[in-house]
C-alpha cells in the first residue's frame, strides 16, 4: 500500500532483469541443445542456431543497459524482441506439431528417436522463451512509460513542449486541464 513510484520502478526493473536473465539462460540452453543435434552443415540448422544466439544476445544487451536509456535503444530492443519471439513461437510450434518433417529438413546426424526428443526439448524451451520475451516486452514498456511520465525524457530532464496552464485553457473541451 505504501509503495512509492521509485520502489515500483525498482520492482519493475528487477522483474525486467529477472526475465532477461532467464531468457539468456533458456536461449543458451536452446543453442546447446540445437548443437547436440549436429546440424552445422545444414543451412536451416544454422538459421535455428542463429535465432537462439540472437535471442541470447538481445537478452544480454537488455541486462547490460537500462530500458529507459534512449528511445532508439528502446525501439531496437522492442523490434528485435518481437521478431525473435515470433520466430521462437514458430519454431516451437514446428517442433511439437511436425517433429519428423522438421527434423528431416534440419538434416540431423543423430538417430531419429533421439533427435525427436532433443527437438521437442528445444520446442519446450522455445515456448518458454516465447512467453518470457512477451513478459519482458511488457515490463520494458512499463519501464519506458514510467521514464517518460516521471522524468520527461530518458536523461531525467522535464519536457517543456507544453506551456503553462493558461495556454491549455484555450484548447477544446476534452483536452482542457
Amino acid at each position: 500500500m505504501g509503495l512509492t513510484a521509485t520502489s515500483q520502478y525498482s520492482h519493475a526493473h528487477k522483474a525486467f532483469l529477472f526475465c532477461n536473465y532467464t531468457l539468456l539462460g533458456a536461449a543458451t540452453s536452446c543453442v546447446f541443445l540445437t548443437l547436440s543435434l549436429r546440424l552445422l552443415p545444414s543451412p536451416c540448422g544454422l538459421l535455428l542456431i542463429a535465432l537462439h544466439a540472437l535471442t541470447a544476445v538481445a537478452a544480454a544487451s537488455a541486462c547490460a543497459t537500462t530500458p529507459a536509456s534512449t528511445a532508439r535503444w528502446h525501439a531496437a530492443h522492442m523490434v528485435s524482441t518481437v521478431l525473435a519471439a515470433i520466430f521462437q513461437g514458430a519454431i516451437a510450434l514446428l517442433a511439437f506439431t511436425r517433429t519428423a518433417d522438421f527434423l528431416a529438413e534440419l538434416r540431423s546426424y543423430v538417430r531419429e528417436e533421439d533427435g525427436a526428443v532433443i527437438l521437442k526439448m528445444v520446442g519446450g524451451l522455445g515456448l518458454a522463451v516465447f512467453c518470457l520475451e512477451w513478459v519482458a516486452l511488457a515490463v520494458a514498456f512499463v519501464l519506458r512509460y514510467h521514464a517518460c511520465v516521471e522524468g520527461g525524457d530518458a536523461n531525467g530532464r522535464r519536457s517543456s513542449k507544453v506551456g503553462n496552464e493558461e495556454e491549455l485553457k484555450d484548447w477544446p473541451w476534452p483536452f482542457q486541464v
